[in-house]
């Protein structure tokens, strides 16, 4: 199985991000993805927005799972924000989103796309974790949460 740490490094965390709306907040997530993977913003923002059009990503429980491939990358990586304010997101519940991971995959990649959106929805289901994701103070202490789950988890 491979784990969330692989496909995330700390400048990929952003907390208190502030966005106007569901648009905002998928571009503000493809200017990281671009950033920390050597990924063009454009490209991951247009296989974000395609994807949102099939259906919303906004999985429950205030959260969402906006998810693309682009070529350009050899193994699925995610970008996660906490947002200082939830926004509308079409979630499945309709309630707002405040914690979001997007995944963005090789262009010609299935089986680990859906191991990794799989990873990231049993976290999303955690209610305590969730609950722990939003009463950390920084983007350092959201990125040790989410890698040190995996060393909990494995133990």
């Amino acid at each position: 199985m491979i784990r969330l740490s692989t496909r995330l490094v700390e400048g990929a965390v952003a907390a208190n991000m502030v966005c106007t709306g569901k648009s905002d907040l998928l571009a503000r997530l493809s200017v990281i993805a671009a950033d920390n993977y050597l990924l063009d913003a454009s490209a991951v923002l247009d296989g974000l927005v395609e994807r949102e059009r099939l259906g919303p990503t906004g999985f429950g429980g205030g959260t969402a799972i906006p998810h693309c491939k682009v070529a350009g990358i050899d193994m699925p990586v995610a970008v996660f924000a906490k947002l200082a304010k939830p926004v509308d997101y079409d979630a499945v519940d309709d309630e707002p989103v405040d914690l979001v991971c997007a995944l963005v995959s090789p262009a010609q990649d299935g089986a680990s796309h859906l191991r990794a959106l799989a990873e990231v929805s049993r976290l999303f289901r955690d209610e305590k974790f969730r609950s722990q994701l939003r009463g950390a103070a920084d983007s350092d202490a959201m990125f040790a949460l989410l890698t040190l789950s995996e060393e909990r988890d494995a133990a």
